[in-house]
């Protein structure tokens, strides 16, 4: 396999933060998000996902707004969430704050009264009684058809009319996997002609990255996932991330705690790691890969948020992550150790439960401690590469660490040291 397309150059670094329109406020629309675009910033937001904007299918609709992925067009705003002027805007003060924003696009299937299922009915995937059909159980949508150029095509264009009349800077693509790689070379290439764009696919397949800067860490997740609730150990997780370092140069992996899926199945973070919720969000800003806030965590919100139905966070009152997700973020910028071409060695703990992993790159370091379980931890590790004079991320303390030396860390304790040059 080999690497199609090198990233944007502001995709060096980067970190996502996934909107949640429907539900980001009591109003539910662009110009209601827009209000908190200047915060996201503040906290060092580069890129706002925007989930699905486009308007949703009333023919098997599940519940009473429906699925943000079972759209009736690809190329209308839907009037709940606002105008396309409110979504210039939107665009216009992202971009106006140095960040970007990047849609939601939905290849696989449509909803059931899609404008093309009366235009181009033939697009789709029929079954042996000719009715719309999908391969993956969804009862809201049906798969369109990749064995036929003209449809293609159509779906080329409504891409392209995302970037030539809102000015985008990129995609997420919703389950990319189950579309042909090679749809996603040719959209790449032809969409990119227009401007360079930073391109996410939801999967977590390896030639993917022939077409897409980022794939998902599924992989890593569902690890911890099952770490938490015993099923798995920490070495299980680390024979993951390993084989994560070893990815071609230039591809990435997408790293986070919670996002739209996770908060609404399975439960948001605290739910599912406890005490250690914050402790596995300082490993995804850390850890090499690109990290992904959902909608709310930094507030935090600690309740599942309806999938099919109005539901909303709530904002009132201090947004208590802020400083947290500031400092995180902000050295991701300012550190060669969390970017592009950076190295990380796994240090050996004595403790099964405890992951310590340093991040090199010329004379930049990050040092990263965690306790994932829920039990006072000991532990020690013994490393040349280690020894130097740190500064503590979250306390800026000055701090001399030498090649030897022992920790007790709580239950969810962490611990950040850096030598940003």
């Amino acid at each position: 396999m080999s690497i199609a397309y090198p990233i944007v150059s502001w995709g060096n670094g980067t970190n996502i933060y996934e909107v949640n329109v429907r539900q980001y406020t009591k109003e539910g629309t662009l110009k209601a998000f827009i209000e908190h675009i200047p915060r996201l910033h503040h906290m060092g937001i580069d890129i706002l996902w925007l989930m699905p904007i486009t308007p949703i299918s009333l023919e098997k609709r599940q519940g009473t707004y429906g699925s943000y992925y079972a759209a009736s067009s690809y190329t209308d705003i839907d009037p709940n969430y606002g105008t396309p002027d409110d979504f210039r805007l939107l665009i216009k003060t992202a971009h106006y704050y140095g960040m970007k924003v990047i849609i939601d696009w939905v290849a696989n299937h449509t909803g059931y009264d899609h404008q093309w299922t009366v235009e181009y009915p033939a697009w789709y995937r029929k079954d042996t009684a000719g009715n719309f059909t999908g391969l993956y159980g969804w009862v809201d949508v049906i798969d369109l058809n990749y064995g036929i150029p003209e449809m293609r095509e159509g779906m080329i264009q409504a891409m392209k009319h995302w970037i030539t009349e809102y000015d985008i800077d990129g995609f997420r693509c919703d389950m990319a996997r189950t579309v042909p790689i090679d749809f996603w070379v040719e959209a790449r290439g032809r969409c990119d002609v227009l401007k360079p764009l930073f391109w996410l696919a939801e999967c977590e397949i390896l030639d993917y990255h022939e077409a897409f800067d980022l794939t998902y860490g599924w992989e890593a997740m569902r690890g911890i996932d099952a770490y938490m609730k015993g099923e798995k150990t920490l070495a299980e997780i680390i024979s993951i991330l390993t084989t994560y370092t070893r990815y071609p140069i230039g591809s990435r992996k997408l790293l986070f705690t919670s996002n739209h899926d996770e908060n609404s199945d399975h439960g948001t973070e605290y739910e599912k790691y406890g005490v250690a919720a914050l402790a596995v969000a300082v490993f995804s800003c850390t850890w090499p890969g690109i990290p992904l806030i959902y909608s709310g965590q930094e507030k935090p919100n600690k309740k599942r948020l309806a999938f099919f139905e109005k539901d909303f966070i709530d904002w009132e009152g201090p947004v208590e992550l802020d400083s947290f997700y500031t400092t995180l973020l902000t050295i991701r910028k300012k550190n060669k150790a969390l970017q592009e071409s950076a190295s990380v060695l796994i240090l050996p703990t004595a403790h099964p439960d405890v992951l310590a992993y340093l991040c090199r790159r010329q004379a930049d370091r990050v040092l990263v401690l965690i306790n994932f379980s829920k039990q006072d931890a000991q532990f020690h590790f013994n490393h040349p590469a280690v020894a130097a004079n740190y500064k503590n991320l979250f306390t800026g303390e000055d701090v001399t660490i030498p090649r030897e030396k022992s920790f007790h860390f709580l239950p969810g304790e962490y611990a950040v040291y850096h030598i940003t040059t």
